[in-house]
Protein backbone atom coordinates (compact mmCIF):
# COMPACT_ATOMS: atom_id res chain seq x y z
CA UNK A 1 0.00 0.00 0.00
CA UNK A 2 1.04 3.86 -0.84
CA UNK A 3 -0.10 6.91 1.18
CA UNK A 4 -1.92 8.61 -1.71
CA UNK A 5 -1.17 12.12 -1.23
CA UNK A 6 1.98 14.05 -0.31
CA UNK A 7 3.64 13.67 2.88
CA UNK A 8 5.64 16.25 5.22
CA UNK A 9 8.72 16.02 7.71
CA UNK A 10 9.49 18.21 10.79
CA UNK A 11 12.28 18.10 13.36
CA UNK A 12 11.69 19.33 16.75
CA UNK A 13 13.54 20.06 19.94
CA UNK A 14 17.84 19.53 20.70
CA UNK A 15 19.45 18.36 17.60
CA UNK A 16 21.55 14.92 17.73
CA UNK A 17 24.75 13.19 15.73
CA UNK A 18 21.59 10.57 14.50
CA UNK A 19 18.45 13.02 14.27
CA UNK A 20 19.80 13.15 10.53
CA UNK A 21 20.03 9.10 9.58
CA UNK A 22 16.13 8.98 10.85
CA UNK A 23 15.11 12.11 8.80
CA UNK A 24 17.06 9.94 5.78
CA UNK A 25 15.28 7.06 7.08
CA UNK A 26 11.54 8.68 6.72
CA UNK A 27 12.93 10.63 3.38
CA UNK A 28 13.67 6.94 1.56
CA UNK A 29 10.73 5.00 2.91
CA UNK A 30 8.39 8.32 1.93
CA UNK A 31 10.20 7.97 -1.59
CA UNK A 32 8.72 4.60 -1.96
CA UNK A 33 5.35 4.21 0.13
CA UNK A 34 4.52 7.40 -1.11
CA UNK A 35 2.13 8.60 -4.49
CA UNK A 36 3.26 12.00 -3.96
CA UNK A 37 6.01 14.05 -2.93
CA UNK A 38 8.15 14.00 0.47
CA UNK A 39 7.99 18.01 2.28
CA UNK A 40 10.39 18.66 4.84
CA UNK A 41 9.36 21.37 7.43
CA UNK A 42 12.02 23.85 8.19
CA UNK A 43 12.20 24.90 11.54
CA UNK A 44 9.61 22.21 12.50
CA UNK A 45 5.20 22.51 13.23
CA UNK A 46 6.31 26.64 13.63
CA UNK A 47 7.67 26.81 9.98
CA UNK A 48 4.96 24.61 8.89
CA UNK A 49 2.50 27.32 10.09
CA UNK A 50 4.58 29.81 7.89
CA UNK A 51 4.47 27.29 5.47
CA UNK A 52 7.94 27.47 5.04
CA UNK A 53 8.84 23.84 4.01
CA UNK A 54 10.82 22.05 0.83
CA UNK A 55 10.30 19.04 -1.54
CA UNK A 56 13.23 16.68 -0.39
CA UNK A 57 13.43 15.21 -3.90
CA UNK A 58 14.92 18.70 -5.07
CA UNK A 59 17.53 18.51 -2.06
CA UNK A 60 18.44 15.14 -1.94
CA UNK A 61 19.31 13.93 -5.38
CA UNK A 62 21.73 10.90 -5.30
CA UNK A 63 22.72 7.58 -2.86
CA UNK A 64 25.77 9.68 -1.82
CA UNK A 65 23.58 12.94 -0.85
CA UNK A 66 21.85 10.34 1.64
CA UNK A 67 24.69 8.92 2.94
CA UNK A 68 25.73 12.43 3.91
CA UNK A 69 22.55 13.07 5.54
CA UNK A 70 22.92 10.16 7.68
CA UNK A 71 26.53 10.92 8.75
CA UNK A 72 25.95 15.46 9.23
CA UNK A 73 24.84 15.62 12.50
CA UNK A 74 22.29 18.66 14.06
CA UNK A 75 18.79 19.02 12.30
CA UNK A 76 19.03 19.29 8.42
CA UNK A 77 15.57 21.09 8.94
CA UNK A 78 16.18 23.00 11.66
CA UNK A 79 14.11 23.10 14.81
CA UNK A 80 11.61 24.63 16.91
CA UNK A 81 10.44 24.30 20.66
CA UNK A 82 6.82 25.14 19.71
CA UNK A 83 4.31 24.19 22.24
CA UNK A 84 0.75 23.53 20.55
CA UNK A 85 -1.73 24.64 22.42
CA UNK A 86 -4.60 22.09 23.56
CA UNK A 87 -6.59 20.22 21.26
CA UNK A 88 -10.19 22.46 21.62
CA UNK A 89 -12.62 22.65 18.16
CA UNK A 90 -11.91 25.75 16.49
CA UNK A 91 -8.81 26.75 17.80
CA UNK A 92 -6.91 28.89 15.46
CA UNK A 93 -3.75 27.09 15.39
CA UNK A 94 -4.89 23.94 14.60
CA UNK A 95 -7.68 25.32 11.71
CA UNK A 96 -4.67 26.38 10.09
CA UNK A 97 -2.29 23.88 10.07
CA UNK A 98 -5.13 21.53 8.84
CA UNK A 99 -6.27 24.26 6.07
CA UNK A 100 -2.05 23.82 5.14
CA UNK A 101 -2.41 19.87 4.92
CA UNK A 102 -5.69 20.68 2.92
CA UNK A 103 -4.37 23.14 0.79
CA UNK A 104 -0.57 21.24 -0.11
CA UNK A 105 -2.69 17.43 -0.27
CA UNK A 106 -0.63 16.82 3.02
CA UNK A 107 -1.48 12.50 3.73
CA UNK A 108 1.04 11.87 6.00
CA UNK A 109 2.57 14.12 8.95
CA UNK A 110 5.96 12.90 10.53
CA UNK A 111 7.91 14.70 13.32
CA UNK A 112 11.45 13.56 14.80
CA UNK A 113 11.64 14.52 18.63
CA UNK A 114 11.20 13.77 22.05
CA UNK A 115 8.99 13.79 24.73
CA UNK A 116 7.47 17.48 23.78
CA UNK A 117 7.12 16.64 20.01
CA UNK A 118 5.76 13.14 20.65
CA UNK A 119 3.20 15.69 22.34
CA UNK A 120 2.61 17.50 19.04
CA UNK A 121 1.64 14.32 17.61
CA UNK A 122 -0.61 13.68 20.22
CA UNK A 123 -2.43 16.86 19.61
CA UNK A 124 -2.46 16.59 15.95
CA UNK A 125 -3.99 13.04 16.29
CA UNK A 126 -6.79 14.14 18.82
CA UNK A 127 -7.46 17.21 16.82
CA UNK A 128 -8.12 15.41 13.98
CA UNK A 129 -10.08 12.25 15.20
CA UNK A 130 -12.16 14.74 17.25
CA UNK A 131 -13.11 17.09 15.22
CA UNK A 132 -11.68 17.00 11.21
CA UNK A 133 -11.70 12.92 10.72
CA UNK A 134 -9.53 13.43 7.71
CA UNK A 135 -7.37 10.36 6.27
CA UNK A 136 -4.22 12.37 7.39
CA UNK A 137 -1.60 10.10 9.21
CA UNK A 138 0.33 11.23 11.72
CA UNK A 139 3.48 9.60 13.20
CA UNK A 140 5.75 10.34 15.72
CA UNK A 141 9.70 9.22 15.15
CA UNK A 142 11.64 9.36 18.50
CA UNK A 143 14.48 10.90 19.27
CA UNK A 144 16.56 12.42 22.34
CA UNK A 145 19.76 11.68 23.49
CA UNK A 146 18.11 11.82 27.21
CA UNK A 147 16.96 8.09 25.70
CA UNK A 148 13.74 9.25 28.26
CA UNK A 149 11.00 8.14 25.99
CA UNK A 150 9.21 5.07 27.39
CA UNK A 151 7.69 2.07 25.64
CA UNK A 152 11.11 2.30 23.36
CA UNK A 153 13.57 -0.01 24.50
CA UNK A 154 15.81 3.36 23.86
CA UNK A 155 16.05 6.30 21.60
CA UNK A 156 17.69 6.66 18.17
CA UNK A 157 20.49 10.00 19.13
CA UNK A 158 21.18 8.12 22.81
CA UNK A 159 24.02 4.93 21.52
CA UNK A 160 26.15 8.23 20.21
CA UNK A 161 26.35 10.69 22.92
CA UNK A 162 26.77 7.59 25.25
CA UNK A 163 29.47 6.84 23.03
CA UNK A 164 31.03 10.22 23.03
CA UNK A 165 30.15 10.53 27.13
CA UNK A 166 32.18 7.27 27.86
CA UNK A 167 34.62 8.41 25.57
CA UNK A 168 35.50 12.02 26.73
CA UNK A 169 34.96 10.36 31.24
CA UNK A 170 38.40 8.19 29.40
CA UNK A 171 39.78 10.94 28.54
CA UNK A 172 39.42 12.88 31.41
CA UNK A 173 40.60 10.52 33.66
CA UNK A 174 43.69 10.30 31.97
CA UNK A 175 44.35 14.13 32.08
CA UNK A 176 43.11 14.35 35.54
CA UNK A 177 46.08 11.87 36.23
CA UNK A 178 49.03 13.58 35.33
CA UNK A 179 50.02 16.10 38.29
CA UNK A 180 50.60 14.51 41.47
CA UNK A 181 48.26 16.55 43.54
CA UNK A 182 44.83 16.18 45.19
CA UNK A 183 42.28 17.16 42.86
CA UNK A 184 38.14 16.94 41.43
CA UNK A 185 36.97 17.05 37.88
CA UNK A 186 33.03 17.59 37.83
CA UNK A 187 31.83 16.34 34.68
CA UNK A 188 28.65 17.88 33.91
CA UNK A 189 26.26 15.95 31.60
CA UNK A 190 23.07 16.26 29.77
CA UNK A 191 20.11 14.68 31.74
CA UNK A 192 17.09 16.81 33.26
CA UNK A 193 14.74 14.14 34.75
CA UNK A 194 16.64 11.22 33.58
CA UNK A 195 20.51 9.93 34.16
CA UNK A 196 20.95 7.48 30.87
CA UNK A 197 23.33 9.80 29.35
CA UNK A 198 25.34 10.58 32.90
CA UNK A 199 25.36 6.92 33.85
CA UNK A 200 26.93 5.70 30.41
CA UNK A 201 29.97 7.32 31.72
CA UNK A 202 30.30 4.04 33.73
CA UNK A 203 31.84 2.71 30.46
CA UNK A 204 35.13 4.36 30.41
CA UNK A 205 35.55 2.09 33.15
CA UNK A 206 37.97 -0.65 32.14
CA UNK A 207 41.24 -2.35 32.60
CA UNK A 208 42.97 0.42 30.83
CA UNK A 209 40.88 2.55 32.72
CA UNK A 210 39.94 3.74 36.82
CA UNK A 211 37.21 5.24 35.34
CA UNK A 212 34.55 7.87 37.16
CA UNK A 213 35.01 7.84 41.09
CA UNK A 214 31.24 8.57 41.29
CA UNK A 215 27.98 8.76 39.00
CA UNK A 216 25.12 10.81 40.39
CA UNK A 217 21.52 10.65 38.93
CA UNK A 218 18.76 12.87 38.88
CA UNK A 219 17.02 9.51 40.45
CA UNK A 220 18.81 10.29 43.68
CA UNK A 221 18.46 13.09 45.65
CA UNK A 222 21.73 14.68 45.86
CA UNK A 223 23.30 14.79 49.05
CA UNK A 224 26.31 17.13 49.58
CA UNK A 225 27.46 16.00 52.61
CA UNK A 226 27.34 12.35 51.23
CA UNK A 227 29.62 13.68 48.23
CA UNK A 228 31.79 15.61 50.36
CA UNK A 229 32.75 12.82 52.66
CA UNK A 230 33.24 9.99 50.07
CA UNK A 231 36.05 12.08 48.07
CA UNK A 232 37.65 13.02 51.86
CA UNK A 233 37.60 9.09 52.15
CA UNK A 234 38.28 8.41 48.81
CA UNK A 235 41.26 10.55 48.96
CA UNK A 236 42.68 9.37 52.36
CA UNK A 237 42.72 5.46 50.52
CA UNK A 238 44.96 6.89 48.16
CA UNK A 239 43.25 8.25 45.22
CA UNK A 240 45.00 11.49 44.38
CA UNK A 241 42.89 12.69 41.55
CA UNK A 242 39.16 11.64 41.07
CA UNK A 243 36.58 12.49 38.02
CA UNK A 244 32.83 12.72 39.53
CA UNK A 245 30.33 12.68 36.39
CA UNK A 246 27.06 14.81 37.44
CA UNK A 247 23.75 14.82 34.88
CA UNK A 248 22.53 18.57 35.05
CA UNK A 249 19.35 17.68 36.49
CA UNK A 250 19.93 16.53 40.25
CA UNK A 251 18.30 18.06 42.94
CA UNK A 252 18.55 18.13 46.40
CA UNK A 253 15.90 15.81 48.49
CA UNK A 254 13.69 19.10 48.86
CA UNK A 255 13.63 19.01 44.70
CA UNK A 256 16.03 22.27 44.46
CA UNK A 257 17.88 22.03 41.29
CA UNK A 258 21.73 21.87 42.62
CA UNK A 259 22.64 24.52 39.36
CA UNK A 260 20.17 26.82 40.91
CA UNK A 261 22.24 26.71 44.50
CA UNK A 262 24.31 28.77 42.85
CA UNK A 263 22.23 31.09 40.65
CA UNK A 264 18.53 31.79 39.65
CA UNK A 265 17.68 30.38 36.18
CA UNK A 266 15.27 31.04 33.59
CA UNK A 267 12.81 28.55 31.85
CA UNK A 268 12.45 27.85 28.12
CA UNK A 269 9.28 27.91 25.74
CA UNK A 270 7.77 25.01 27.76
CA UNK A 271 8.43 25.87 31.02
CA UNK A 272 11.21 24.12 31.73
CA UNK A 273 14.24 25.47 34.47
CA UNK A 274 17.37 26.13 32.22
CA UNK A 275 20.30 24.16 33.96
CA UNK A 276 23.30 24.70 33.33
CA UNK A 277 26.26 25.72 36.26
CA UNK A 278 25.74 22.08 38.01
CA UNK A 279 29.29 20.82 38.12
CA UNK A 280 30.73 24.55 38.69
CA UNK A 281 28.58 24.69 41.38
CA UNK A 282 29.34 21.32 43.63
CA UNK A 283 32.99 22.00 42.52
CA UNK A 284 33.04 25.51 44.11
CA UNK A 285 31.96 23.49 47.37
CA UNK A 286 34.28 20.87 47.23
CA UNK A 287 36.82 23.39 47.22
CA UNK A 288 36.02 25.40 49.92
CA UNK A 289 34.94 22.65 51.93
CA UNK A 290 37.74 20.29 51.42
CA UNK A 291 41.03 22.58 50.05
CA UNK A 292 41.43 20.84 47.34
CA UNK A 293 41.89 21.86 43.43
CA UNK A 294 38.49 21.06 41.87
CA UNK A 295 37.31 21.68 37.92
CA UNK A 296 34.32 22.01 36.62
CA UNK A 297 33.77 20.50 32.98
CA UNK A 298 30.22 21.27 30.98
CA UNK A 299 29.94 18.79 27.86
CA UNK A 300 27.09 21.16 26.94
CA UNK A 301 26.22 20.87 23.31
CA UNK A 302 29.65 19.20 22.99
CA UNK A 303 27.81 15.46 23.58
CA UNK A 304 24.71 16.48 21.04
CA UNK A 305 26.32 16.23 17.87
CA UNK A 306 29.46 14.65 18.19
CA UNK A 307 29.11 12.64 14.82
CA UNK A 308 32.60 12.02 14.61
CA UNK A 309 32.34 9.22 16.58
CA UNK A 310 28.87 8.06 16.35
CA UNK A 311 27.58 4.66 17.13
CA UNK A 312 27.32 3.14 13.79
CA UNK A 313 24.59 0.89 15.58
CA UNK A 314 22.36 4.10 16.95
CA UNK A 315 22.84 5.30 13.09
CA UNK A 316 21.46 2.46 11.46
CA UNK A 317 18.72 2.36 14.14
CA UNK A 318 17.97 5.31 13.85
CA UNK A 319 17.60 5.10 10.26
CA UNK A 320 15.43 1.65 10.41
CA UNK A 321 12.97 3.57 12.68
CA UNK A 322 12.44 6.09 10.22
CA UNK A 323 11.59 3.55 8.16
CA UNK A 324 9.46 1.80 9.64
CA UNK A 325 7.06 5.13 11.01
CA UNK A 326 6.30 5.59 7.23
CA UNK A 327 5.90 1.52 6.79
CA UNK A 328 2.97 2.05 9.75
CA UNK A 329 1.39 4.93 8.27
CA UNK A 330 1.61 3.22 4.67
CA UNK A 331 -0.48 0.72 5.97
CA UNK A 332 -3.16 2.90 7.80
CA UNK A 333 -1.74 3.76 11.20
CA UNK A 334 -1.88 6.99 13.19
CA UNK A 335 -1.17 8.05 16.13
CA UNK A 336 1.71 6.18 17.04
CA UNK A 337 4.78 6.54 17.78
CA UNK A 338 7.61 3.96 16.10
CA UNK A 339 10.14 1.92 18.27
CA UNK A 340 12.39 0.02 19.06
CA UNK A 341 12.23 -2.98 20.54
CA UNK A 342 14.80 -5.24 21.73
CA UNK A 343 14.57 -9.25 21.46
CA UNK A 344 17.96 -10.00 22.33
CA UNK A 345 21.05 -8.67 24.60
CA UNK A 346 23.79 -11.54 23.33
CA UNK A 347 23.90 -11.62 20.57
CA UNK A 348 22.23 -7.87 20.42
CA UNK A 349 18.75 -8.00 18.67
CA UNK A 350 16.22 -4.93 18.15
CA UNK A 351 13.89 -4.64 15.97
CA UNK A 352 11.47 -1.68 15.31
CA UNK A 353 7.78 -1.50 16.68
CA UNK A 354 4.80 0.77 16.91
CA UNK A 355 2.68 2.17 20.28
CA UNK A 356 -0.08 4.56 20.70
CA UNK A 357 1.88 8.10 21.14
CA UNK A 358 -1.06 9.29 23.95
CA UNK A 359 1.01 6.47 26.28
CA UNK A 360 4.45 7.90 25.38
CA UNK A 361 4.07 12.44 25.24
CA UNK A 362 5.18 13.87 28.55
CA UNK A 363 5.82 10.91 30.43
CA UNK A 364 9.65 10.28 31.28
CA UNK A 365 11.57 7.18 31.45
CA UNK A 366 13.72 7.25 34.61
CA UNK A 367 17.00 4.99 35.43
CA UNK A 368 15.44 2.23 37.45
CA UNK A 369 16.48 1.41 40.94
CA UNK A 370 18.01 -1.25 39.79
CA UNK A 371 20.51 -0.21 38.22
CA UNK A 372 21.79 2.16 40.28
CA UNK A 373 24.16 0.86 43.28
CA UNK A 374 22.91 0.59 47.01
CA UNK A 375 25.05 3.89 47.88
CA UNK A 376 23.28 5.96 44.75
CA UNK A 377 26.57 6.87 43.86
CA UNK A 378 27.23 4.50 40.54
CA UNK A 379 25.54 2.32 38.16
CA UNK A 380 25.02 -1.54 38.59
CA UNK A 381 25.92 -4.16 35.89
CA UNK A 382 22.38 -4.56 34.69
CA UNK A 383 22.81 -0.75 33.58
CA UNK A 384 26.23 -1.61 31.63
CA UNK A 385 24.57 -4.59 29.83
CA UNK A 386 22.02 -2.51 28.65
CA UNK A 387 23.67 0.10 27.25
CA UNK A 388 26.82 -1.39 26.26
CA UNK A 389 25.64 -2.66 22.68
CA UNK A 390 24.36 0.74 21.88
CA UNK A 391 27.66 2.52 21.27
CA UNK A 392 28.95 -0.65 18.99
CA UNK A 393 30.28 -0.17 15.75
CA UNK A 394 32.62 2.73 14.22
CA UNK A 395 30.66 4.82 11.14
CA UNK A 396 33.02 5.61 8.10
CA UNK A 397 33.74 9.36 7.55
CA UNK A 398 32.54 10.97 4.23
CA UNK A 399 36.15 13.67 4.63
CA UNK A 400 37.02 16.29 2.69
CA UNK A 401 39.70 18.33 3.78
CA UNK A 402 40.92 16.10 6.38
CA UNK A 403 37.51 16.78 8.02
CA UNK A 404 33.58 14.68 8.23
CA UNK A 405 31.78 16.35 5.04
CA UNK A 406 28.52 17.37 6.15
CA UNK A 407 25.34 18.71 3.95
CA UNK A 408 23.79 21.19 4.06
CA UNK A 409 20.42 23.70 3.16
Amino acid sequence: MKIKGNIIIGQSGGPTAAINATLAGVFDAGKKLTEGKVYGMLGGVEGLLQENFIDMCEKITTDRELELLKRTPSSYLGSCRFKLPEPVEGNEVYEKLFKIFEKHNIKGFFYIGGNDSMDTVKKLSIYNDEYKKTDIKFMGVPKTIDNDLVVTDHTPGFGSAAKFVATVTKELVRDSLVYDLKSVTIVEIMGRDAGWLTGASALAKGDDCEGAAMILLPEVPFDYEYVKNRVAQLMEEGSKSLVITVSEGVRTKDGKYVCELGSEKGTDAFGHTMLTGTAQTIATMLKNDLGIKTRAVELSTLQRCASHIASATDISESFAVGQAAVKAASEGETGKMALLKRVSNNPYICVTDTHDVREVANLAKEVPQSMINENGDYVTEEFIEYVRPLIEGELSQLTVNGLPQHIKL
